[in-house]
């Protein structure tokens, strides 16, 4: 996955960038948004005050760059930012300037916690003044001053100029791109569109919520498809941060090597969120309704309005977006709970729920509500794979009833205290060795697929055949209508992974006994069917060393 500019290596300390100390004629007549060329290396702004370190390597190299200081008083091309965090990058400096117009240079004095940014004209460093005077303009959560300089050119010597500096560099080349750009799509806009190609894996708006809120507040999000293409259009609440996320996570891929995000403006300047569901959310009103009266009910009574994951202001980073679970070190994790509602009374058990979500994630643990036990709780151990339970088993007709899946208020699944009357409601499963996705990047992850009236068998011993496994499946109450094993060519190759799975050994290091196991595919008489024969024989006890393994297939027999 290639790597934003933002992401590039930035001048150490090796390299500092400093301004020349000013006479004392020139101090006199500053204002305070250039007070950093004073000695006393602090900033003003009215009564505000924002340290800034006299750092020796900010003083010890006083000719690395050269200011052009005429009409101190008159509006420039040449910003002056302050009250910059310390780890902040040339990058970000630019982010700030690039919806008024073209960014031309850029400066950071990282020890003096300041930034100088020229635009290509007065007009453009105007515009940008005005917006931020009523505007707080933020930086990794931390407001910064947004001013004119006394400087009217910002000039570094040949030495020592931004051709030395990879990511000012990078900054200025990925700014000047994204201007030629809009030339043909059309200006900034706080609302972009976003279209997810090579969807091998479920998107979902919460997962999009997730990873475009690290970029910065996210007011509204609507999804559809159009074009077999799953889109999005993602509202921000200024152009700033608009532009950022789209110069950060266009391109970008959700998961490995797949599910790519190509960002462009939308033609909209506002969206109209009527429903909060799972196909839009306005996250500025909470309290709008579902557009489901039954799901509207259930939410009432465990689960959460469709606010949205609650996720700190992170920067992003391209690792944000390698992974499966998209999640950064030292985030909050993002909530693992399903709430399973409208469930059957009499059938659903912890165990049928660990086996049914166990398709699509680890279930670390379940509760089945001591008061309405038609309503279950369900833990996942990765945000994404409540993901992937949600758009594969919401509205799913199991045992006679269409359940519903959502995300639950709920961060954990507490077990009953010592004493406390439980009937078996809440189990830990979080030991269990039927996990099917224990090891990370497990292989498994590729053979997901949708609830189908055909089962994808595995794991069966040489010494079992057909009308043996069509035995157990009518026998566990189902009609079969088809059945076939795979070639046994197929069954090394596909069983490799699963192998690997169960045993912990590397793929291609594999040997007897899984080699010799078969595999096979069984169709029954309704997806509903199939769920339920899923539910009774995952982990079927086929021999004394051998349990089969159940999972929809993608095939049809």
């Amino acid at each position: 996955m290639k790597r934003p500019f933002t992401d590039l290596p930035r001048a150490g300390p090796s390299s500092p960038i400093t301004l020349p100390q000013e006479d004392e004629e020139m101090h006199q007549i500053q204002r305070g948004s250039d007070e950093l060329l004073s000695q006393t290396g602090a900033v003003s702004n009215g009564s505000v005050m924002s340290p800034a370190p006299n750092h020796a390597d900010n003083n010890n190299d006083a000719k690395k760059v050269k200011l052009d200081t005429k009409n101190p008083g008159a509006p420039s091309r040449v910003i002056h930012i302050r009250n910059i965090p310390n780890e902040v990058t040339e990058a970000e400096i630019v982010h700030l300037g690039i919806p008024f117009g073209k960014v031309t240079n850029v400066l950071v004095l990282k020890g003096k916690n300041q930034a100088f940014l020229e635009m290509s004209d007065e007009v453009c460093a105007t515009t940008m003044v005005n917006y931020f005077t009523n505007c707080t303009a933020q930086l990794r959560g931390r407001a910064v001053y947004v001013q004119f300089s006394n400087h009217k050119e910002l000039k570094t010597d040949q030495t020592h100029s931004n051709a030395q500096n990879p990511s000012a560099q990078a900054a200025l080349q990925a700014a000047q791109a994204l201007v030629n750009q809009s030339d043909t799509q059309g200006g900034p806009n706080t609302v972009l569109r976003v279209i997810v190609e090579h969807m091998i894996y479920p998107v979902t708006l919460d997962v999009l919520y997730q990873i475009f809120s690290r970029v910065g507040k996210v007011l509204k999000i609507v999804t559809f498809t159009k074009n077999n293409t799953f889109q999005a259009l993602i509202q921000y609440p200024d152009v700033v941060t608009a532009q950022a996320a789209k110069m950060t996570l266009d391109g970008q891929n959700i998961y490995n090597a797949c599910c790519t995000l190509r960002i462009e403006y939308s033609k909209l300047s506002n969206l109209n969120v009527k429903y909060n569901n799972d196909k839009s959310r306005d996250y500025t009103n909470p309290n709008l309704p579902t557009g489901d009266p039954a799901l509207d009910s259930a939410l009432a009574i465990g689960g959460m309005p469709f606010t949205g994951m609650p996720l700190a202001g992170v920067t992003p980073t391209a690792a944000a977006l390698g992974a499966a679970g998209i999640r950064l070190p030292g985030q909050p994790s993002p909530n693992c709970v399903l709430l399973v509602s409208n469930l059957n009374e009499e059938m659903v058990t912890p165990d049928a729920l660990f086996t049914l979500f166990g398709v699509y994630g680890d279930v670390q643990r379940v509760k089945i509500l001591f008061n309405k036990k038609d309503n279950a709780l369900v833990q996942m151990s990765e945000p994404h794979q409540t993901q992937l339970a949600i758009s594969h088993l919401d509205k799913m007709k199991t045992w006679g009833k269409q359940i519903r899946v959502t995300l639950s208020k709920h961060q954990t699944v507490q077990l009953p205290k010592e004493g406390q009357p439980d009937a078996g409601l809440t189990k830990d499963y979080s030991n269990s060795p039927l996990h099917r996705f224990k090891k990370p990047g497990s292989k498994n992850y590729q053979n997901i697929y949708p609830p189908s009236a055909t089962l994808h068998l595995s794991n069966i011993p040489p010494t079992v055949d057909e009308e043996q496994i069509k035995d157990a499946f009518t026998q566990a109450g189902a009609v079969v209508k088809a059945f076939k094993f795979f070639p046994h060519a197929s069954n090394i190759k596909e069983d490799a992974g699963e192998a690997e799975e169960q045993t912990g050994t590397p793929t291609g290091l594999v040997k007897t006994p899984f080699k010799d196991r078969k595999m096979a595919l069984i169709q029954l008489g309704s997806v509903e069917e199939a769920i339920g024969a899923l539910i009774k024989m995952h982990n079927f006890q086929l021999s004394d060393s051998s349990h089969l393994r159940v999972s929809f297939s993608k095939s049809t027999i």
